[in-house]
């Protein structure tokens, strides 16, 4: 572009400078075999710059003309590649709107000549998968390139998963040996996959990668892990006693000061009679912060004897006086006790809180117990109608 403005400079200077050499005009003679020619200088640049000017646009159209004749043979690979292009465009918009089987046609046709067609094929596979095409989708899986294995494994252990073959999912899993090292996708799929088989210690082996990885936020996690040790805690005490103590000195001490933990693992005493254990740990639960868990497993196991227990439970009327779980936890211990009338008023203030059909028939119970049967018909009547 520059040379051509530069010629074109030049043609301009002599238009400009050739009136003020017509009165010089010089003189050329030129002879070649039996031709002569003459003529002025002027004239003779003048058709010099002409004659370069049409050989470089001669040069210029050969060049160009070459050029398009020998990427000609290439033409219907550029063509091929082009579709391919076209048709994985198509099949990813058909995969954000969820039409799998437009989804798995386009991406099929894009992946013999598109620049992924390991891509294409995962995409399909996903597709097939979706469609219940289970055989056409491990086809398709196969097909991609080993040197992507491990996106096939994870691809193929994910799907398994849905399908509910966890055993062989599970197979697939282990050959990553999910740890901290490993990728997000893997710790996700892992999670889900022992949550599905309740793989507890699998799972408690695998917090720290998810803590690690920030997979979850931090009450996500502190769910998790406390779905998890009650869960291991629960297992333990089915086995044996031996189980459960070693499961319980497996958590962290933070772990340990959980009442939901501390009751659940009292629960667990009581059931191999260790009575007097269970109680020291459902007390140390009823002093925590939220004694809510305790609250539930305290009528489980409290007797008349405990009365120190009893006593705690009681001294928590102040600030628990309007939750569901404590004036039932307090309304059997009163009905152990024998304590009738304090347990009716205790219902009768649980029905107004939460009035619902056992809280009424509860009521009504304890009022036919202390010969009330007029209030006991009402309260009868009201769960009756009761939609809880």
């Amino acid at each position: 572009m520059i040379r051509s403005l530069f010629y074109l400079l030049i043609v301009l200077v002599g238009l400009c400078l050739s009136p003020y050499l017509i009165g010089n005009t010089g003189y050329v003679y030129i002879a070649a075999w039996d031709y002569q020619i003459e003529t002025s200088v002027v004239f003779a640049s003048l058709l010099l710059i002409l004659f370069y000017a049409v050989l470089y646009l001669a040069e210029s159209a050969f060049i160009k003309g070459l050029s398009l004749l020998l990427g000609s043979r290439y033409l219907p690979q550029k063509w091929r590649n082009k579709a391919a292009k076209k048709h994985t465009l198509q099949g990813a918009l058909a995969l954000a709107e969820e039409d799998w089987p437009q989804a798995e046609k386009a991406m099929l046709k894009g992946a013999a000549n598109g620049e992924l067609p390991a891509l294409n094929l995962l995409a399909a596979a996903r597709a097939a998968h979706q469609q219940g095409k289970s055989e056409t989708r491990d086809t398709l899986l196969d097909q991609v390139d080993p040197q992507h294995g491990d996106a096939v494994k994870l691809a193929k252990a994910r799907y398994l998963l849905q399908q509910g073959e966890l055993a062989q999912a599970r197979i697939l899993l282990d050959k990553f040996n999910p740890s901290s090292r490993s990728k997000p996708a893997i710790i996700r799929l892992a999670k889900e996959l022992y949550l599905a088989q309740q793989d507890w210690q699998a799972l408690k082996l695998l917090l720290p990668a998810i803590t690690k990885q920030k997979l979850l936020d931090e009450q996500q996690l502190t769910q998790l892990s406390n779905r998890i040790n009650l869960s291991l805690l629960t297992d333990a005490a089915a086995h044996s006693e031996q189980e459960l103590d070693k499961c319980w000195h497996w958590l962290s001490r933070q772990e340990r000061s959980s009442s939901e933990l501390m009751s659940q693992y009292a629960l667990g005493l009581h059931a191999f009679g260790r009575h007097e254990d269970a109680i020291k740990w459902l007390s140390k639960a009823l002093k925590k912060d939220h004694p809510e868990p305790a609250f539930v497993v305290l009528p489980k196991i409290v007797t008349v004897d405990d009365t120190e227990v009893i006593k705690l439970l009681q001294q928590l009327s102040s600030g628990w006086a309007d939750d569901s779980d404590y004036l039932q936890s307090l309304t059997k211990v009163q009905l152990l006790l024998r304590e009738n009338k304090a347990a009716r008023d205790t219902l009768e203030k649980l029905c107004q809180l939460h009035p619902t059909r056992e809280h009424w028939s509860a009521f009504a119970h304890a009022q036919e117990q202390l010969g009330d049967t007029h209030g006991a018909f009402l309260s009868y009547k009201k769960a009756a109608t009761c939609i809880d």
